[in-house]
């Protein structure tokens, strides 16, 4: 009888993916959001096997209950914690439930799940996949120079070139995981992760992704990056 190798074996299974995407107050977007995934997955779940997980932030309307009836997971905190923690939350739960690659993408509509067949490409070699806005000039011009600014700073101080800091969409194996986990609880986990990238000298990639807007009033702002930055200044030399 012919065996199996342990490298021929290896090739057979399939790696299985989790989605992870944080959530809080979002019932007005997460249908379409959840929508537009399950579709993508029906096409490309042959070649890989993928869980889809929300983290619903404490929400006070109906996003959770959306998502159970598209027979997704969901984890809920009973409060707002922050986008930080709810993140945390989620992957720490792929990780454990022996994720092999994690994906992480907003629930908002901002983020097209459409190109996550993109960023697993990516991967191919890589720690880590980072989405950056392609499309700059429908960007507000405050959240425009405000990613300048951290985008900027990050390179000085972390050596980590990333066009789009504040993009959430991102792809990393999960044995990475433990080395870029976050401990901020808010959007400054963005730049925390890529601080840690830089740290242990990560291998990473980029792709272009879509700039869509749903709500104006959403991103990062002068204020908001004078913000970070001065974390990541308390990060960089309290390490």
């Amino acid at each position: 009888m012919n065996s199996v190798s342990p490298i021929s074996l290896k090739k057979m299974v399939k790696s299985t993916v989790w989605i992870v995407i944080p959530a809080y107050n979002e019932a007005k977007n997460i249908g379409n959001v959840l929508d537009t995934l399950q579709g993508m997955l029906r096409s490309e779940g042959k070649r890989r096997e993928f869980k889809v997980l929300v983290v619903d932030d404490g929400s006070r309307d109906a996003t959770s209950d959306i998502c159970k009836a598209r027979g997704v997971k969901v984890l809920r905190h009973a409060l707002n914690l922050g986008k930080g923690s709810a993140l945390r939350s989620g992957c720490d739960y792929a990780a454990q439930m022996g994720a092999d690659i994690i994906v992480v993408m907003d629930a908002d509509g901002q983020h097209d799940p459409t190109k996550i067949p993109t960023f697993l490409s990516a991967l191919a070699g890589k720690d880590i996949v980072f989405g950056y806005r392609s499309y700059w000039g429908r960007m507000p011009f405050v959240l425009r120079f405000g990613n300048w600014f951290i985008n900027n700073s990050v390179a000085i101080l972390f050596g980590a070139r990333i066009r789009d800091t504040q993009s959430g969409f991102r792809a990393f194996r999960s044995d990475v995981y433990a080395k870029i986990r976050w401990e901020a609880t808010d959007y400054f986990m963005e730049s925390e992760m890529i601080a840690h990238v830089g740290k242990h000298k990560l291998r990473f990639a980029q792709i272009p992704i879509p700039t869509i807007y749903t709500d104006k009033y959403k991103g990062t702002t002068v204020f908001d990056g004078i913000k970070i930055v001065g974390k990541m200044l308390v990060h960089r030399f309290a390490a």
